[in-house]
């Protein structure tokens, strides 16, 4: 379970990224974050695991409070994030493997991790994860010989080794093609229903968000203005809170 308690954020400039957020997000989810571009969707995620400090309020995850937890403590919490980025952050002159096994380093000493020693497990679990997603035979690949389809799915194997039993994913699928958009959200809706993730994207896409969400987020001006099910996502309903231009820019994306 997530908790967001009174969560604000203001940014050094004096730009106001998240307004007195109250949600909880309950195992198992899958989350969509809707909202036109600078209305708070990265923020609020990025604030999810640390990655931004808010301001106000507090965040807890299974119990814990990430905003007060201590280096430590912090670290402690964010094995059980994980965390996809829309432009892949993958180490692209090293193998599929190695990007992948990076998801079992917040289970190993400093030392351990410099030097590279995994366990016989661990390497058995990359196996398994990339057939997940249909990429066993691309395992001793360099990244920056893939497609950005596959480098996506080599960051999602990445997620499921680190057994994190939250995924974050900050627009996964924006600079992807619809059709492997579409294989990218299978993924990720997989990881939802057969392991029982919670999934928390942010994502553009009304039709995505639809189709595999079992309840989506609105966010205007960092501030809650949507929270509902796929079915009370209207087109109306959405008009009604964002204006055309949300439409239009679904309409851009098919």
């Amino acid at each position: 379970m997530i908790e967001i308690k009174n969560v604000t954020k203001v940014y050094p400039n004096g730009v106001v990224g998240l307004k007195n957020l109250d949600l909880t997000i309950n195992d198992g989810e899958f989350v969509s974050i809707i909202g036109l571009s600078g209305s708070g969707k990265s923020t609020l995620l990025r604030s999810l695991n640390r990655l931004n400090d808010i301001s106000e309020g507090e965040i807890i995850v299974n119990g814990k409070s990430i905003t007060k937890a201590s280096k430590r403590e912090l670290m402690d919490i964010r094995k059980k994030i994980g965390f996809i980025f829309q432009q892949f952050n993958l180490v692209k002159r090293m193998t599929v493997q190695k990007n992948v096994l990076s998801g079992r380093l917040g289970y190993y000493s400093t030392l351990k991790s410099i030097l590279g020693i995994f366990s016989k497990e661990d390497y058995e679990k990359v196996n398994k994860a990339l057939e997940r997603v249909d990429l066993d035979d691309k395992l001793h690949s360099r990244c920056d010989e893939l497609s950005g389809g596959q480098q996506q799915r080599v960051s999602i194997a990445r997620t499921i080794v680190q057994e994190a039993d939250i995924i974050l994913a900050d627009e996964p699928v924006a600079s992807l093609d619809p059709v492997t958009s579409v294989r990218i959200m299978d993924d990720l809706k997989n990881l939802n229903t057969q392991l029982n993730k919670t999934v928390i994207v942010n994502i553009h896409s009304i039709e995505l968000a639809r189709n595999y969400s079992t309840r989506i987020i609105g966010l205007r001006a960092g501030e809650l203005v949507f929270d509902g099910t796929p079915e009370d996502a209207t087109d109306a309903k959405l008009t009604e809170i964002y204006g055309s231009e949300i439409l239009k820019k679904d309409e851009e994306v098919a």
